[in-house]
């Protein structure tokens, strides 16, 4: 169903000399579209590490629908999920077969609709062989939007019970980036959608935001809720509105 339960996590890398997380609980309920917020280094992309097993942890500390996830196998838990990296991988070999990656002959059918909802459709449409266009190793014959669009559109085919973006949408201009979470927001309903981010802009109009600091949660709540409770989260808004005023952007708190 997609509820992710985690309680009293605390967690440090096998070669770390300090836990990267400590007593982190929170749960989010299935259907629930959550921004997981923090600073560089607040422990957001060790949380996901977690959610997909890459690393073992003590049991009773993620829960899974219910289940221990340590009690899970990790094919049973990666199978529930979609995951888009930050550093974004794209096979030497078609667009189809890049975006259809989880079936096991994907045809355009497959694909047509994930790269619309990710916004890279006329992209695609405007290379001389559309979806059989070969992209070089790692992406290199697409710009860095393109690839995290195209990475977005090979998570969306899969249609997962959860999906985590981790910082996905970083190298994507604001237009495209509220276009893709509005698809979000339309098709993954009912469904549970976690973005981990930096940019305010990009979680404000989530179900609820957990915002991490130095590991530990320093608040949960609406982006207006946080707006009203959390100093950092004030500080943080405050900051990047500044940024957007200095690069021309947004002048105003909508970011």
């Amino acid at each position: 169903k997609g509820t992710l339960k985690v309680e009293n996590l605390t967690f440090q890398y096998p070669d770390g000399d300090a836990p990267v997380l400590k007593d982190v609980s929170f749960e989010i309920k299935a259907g629930e579209m959550v921004g997981i917020l923090g600073r560089t280094g607040s422990g957001k992309s060790s949380l996901v590490d977690l959610f997909l097993r890459i690393y073992n942890l003590e049991h009773n500390m993620i829960y899974l629908d219910g289940y221990d996830i340590m009690g899970l196998s990790i094919a049973s838990v990666r199978n529930t999920m979609g995951y888009v990296p930050q550093d974004n991988f794209l096979f030497s070999d078609t667009i189809t077969n890049n975006i259809g990656f989880s079936f096991e002959y994907p045809t355009e059918d497959n694909v047509v609709e994930p790269a619309k909802l990710s916004d890279v459709y006329e992209n695609i449409m405007d290379f001389k062989e559309q979806f059989n266009t070969i992209l070089g190793e790692r992406g290199v014959t697409v710009s860095g939007g393109q690839k995290q669009r195209i990475s977005i559109a090979r998570a969306l085919a899969k249609d997962p019970e959860i999906l985590i973006l981790d910082d996905s949408v970083s190298a994507v201009d604001t237009k495209t980036e509220e276009a893709i979470i509005q698809n979000l927001h339309r098709i993954r309903k009912g469904r549970t959608t976690i973005f981990i981010a930096h940019r305010i802009s990009t979680v404000k109009r989530m179900d609820k935001i957990i915002l991490l600091d130095q590991g530990k949660v320093s608040a949960i709540g609406s982006h207006k809720e946080l707006m009203k409770t959390s100093a950092l989260y004030q500080d943080m808004v405050k900051r990047q509105t500044l940024e957007n005023i200095v690069q021309g952007g947004a002048v105003n708190e909508g970011l």
